[in-house]
């Protein structure tokens, strides 16, 4: 075994599988990392309690600070094209405090929400199978463990096999999206007094009568498109790694608005915004509006939606791992954490421990938390928004100041590597804020500590811990090259094979 694995002093790359994944496989990655049918049919509804018939403008309002990160990520990517994405972009352009910080978040975020996603995949596949097996926490527990333990395999074999795992998963989920919205299309047809007649003004954010609840609106919807980042962490393994990742990023964002934009258009003018009923402004159906639409849409094809939304998960729980772990490998081959993190398994030429890891940590995390409080558990993924802010916030101010030699020579870089990135990095910047502030309300999720809500004890406590992390490893003499800025600074040679 041990000859199969390796992990250099000096490595020319990382050795990873070069040059495996072109513009498709990249971007139904991005897109699968999203859980795009899940996130909407879990978020929908409280947009719609939030902000009314403005819903769809919301959506749109919430693309804008997540395209214009993608669009720093895509310059940074062009000139560093590295696993480490957020991790070494912070590091290059701030130093290694606040390049660990920025991997800790992208850590921390996504081995709390591969819990989360587990425990929707395996709820709703037990749905499927009928009687109220998805009702048993034991039983969904143990089912999520598997589904964590067969993820992690399938990451670990090879990316290839994950890219052939998602389009299978992502074909499914766009099947029953098309499938779903053919049936919304022909019910209006029958029953149009049931909802809402079309208006242009559901795209107009100043036709909100309510500012603070359109702001709410808009910070719930940010983060139904977080995860097309993953085509980056791929880069070293994506033909064309100065191009290709950032272009799949930047598709799998807009086809992402186009698919929540369509779905919301056509089930408001279906259900309507009210708070009885099938309407989407219902409190009792907001954690899943699309379950309660999916007779009336499909008819008795209507499980065809419960195993898409099951599906819609399952390929998140894998798309989470690719991410995860080759930041953790780009941070071991940096020596910002122990050498371990760097070994690749030159069989598969995968992440072998990283790998390991972010799969060991999502499983004792997501059965420990469940056994602890479920409760603490729901309030710790609802608290992930702030280590996704962070990290997209840095990445953002990274691109300004690793191009600032060259930010004004041509009117493209100002756009594109000053201007835009500014713009993105001021808005999560504000997100961030305004989410702690929302969090600090005790009503805000389901706990609450000391005064304040669970959802912010969890979310600041979880960047807290990171800091206390940092501290302890720097005291290590294998963190010292790391910490004295000399085995990642901004003249550090980029270790990604070229084409």
């Amino acid at each position: 075994m041990l000859d199969t694995l390796k992990a250099p002093a000096t490595p020319v790359d990382k050795g990873l599988a070069a040059g495996k994944l072109g513009l498709l496989p990249s971007t139904v990655i991005g897109l699968a990392s999203t859980a795009p049918l899940f996130s909407l049919a879990a978020t929908l509804g409280f947009i719609v309690m939030a902000t009314g018939a403005q819903a769809p403008a919301a959506l749109i309002c919430a693309f804008v600070p997540m395209c214009l990160t993608a669009f720093a990520y895509k310059e940074l990517n062009t000139a560093v094209p590295d696993s480490g994405t957020a991790f070494t972009w912070g590091a290059k352009a701030f130093g290694p405090k606040t390049g660990w910080m920025a991997g800790w978040g992208v850590l921390a975020a996504g081995i709390i929400i591969m819990a989360s996603q587990t425990e929707i995949a395996s709820k709703y596949l037990l749905m499927l199978l009928g009687s109220d097996l998805h009702e048993n926490k034991v039983l969904v527990t143990a089912f999520g463990a598997v589904i964590i333990i067969f993820m992690t395999w399938i990451s670990y074999r090879n990316v290839e096999s994950g890219a052939w795992t998602q389009y299978v998963l992502m074909a499914i989920q766009y099947l029953a999206i098309i499938l779903f919205c053919i049936g919304l299309f022909f019910a209006i047809k029958e029953a149009p007094a049931l909802g809402l007649e079309f208006s242009w003004q559901w795209f107009n954010p100043f036709a909100a009568d309510n500012p603070a609840g359109f702001i709410q609106a808009i910070l719930l919807g940010i983060f139904i498109y977080w995860g097309w980042d993953t085509c980056l962490a791929l880069a070293e393994e994506t033909k064309n790694p100065r191009r290709t990742p950032g272009l799949a990023a930047l598709l799998s964002t807009t086809i992402l608005l186009i698919t929540y934009i369509g779905i919301s258009v056509l089930t408001m003018m279906y259900a309507g915004i009210g708070d009885k009923g099938q309407g989407l402004g219902n409190p009792e159906i907001a954690e899943d509006v699309f379950y309660d639409l999916r007779v009336d849409a499909l008819g008795e094809w209507g499980w065809i939606l419960i195993l898409a939304v099951a599906v819609s998960a399952l390929s998140t729980c894998q798309t989470t791992i690719l991410p995860t772990a080759r930041g953790t490998l780009s941070m071991g081959v940096y020596k910002a954490l122990p050498k371990r993190f760097a070994v690749v398994n030159q069989r598969f030429q995968t992440p072998t421990y990283s790998t390991i890891f972010t799969g060991t940590a999502s499983l004792v995390f997501y059965v420990g938390m469940t056994i602890i409080s479920y409760n603490i558990l729901q309030d710790t993924i609802e608290s992930t928004s702030l280590a996704v802010a962070m990290y997209y916030a840095i990445t953002s101010f990274a691109c300004i100041w690793f191009f600032r030699k060259n930010l004004f020579d041509t009117g493209r870089n100002f756009v594109m590597r000053f201007l835009l990135p500014l713009i993105g990095g001021i808005m999560m910047t504000i997100v961030f804020v305004l989410s702690c502030v929302f969090m600090l309300d005790p009503d805000y999720g389901e706990t609450t500590f000391w005064g304040v809500s669970g959802t912010f004890v969890m979310g600041v406590g979880a960047l807290a811990l990171g800091v206390v992390v940092m501290y302890i490893w720097s005291k290590f003499p294998g963190a010292k090259e790391y910490f004295a800025g000399e085995s990642l600074n901004e003249d550090t040679p980029v270790l990604v094979p070229e084409p």
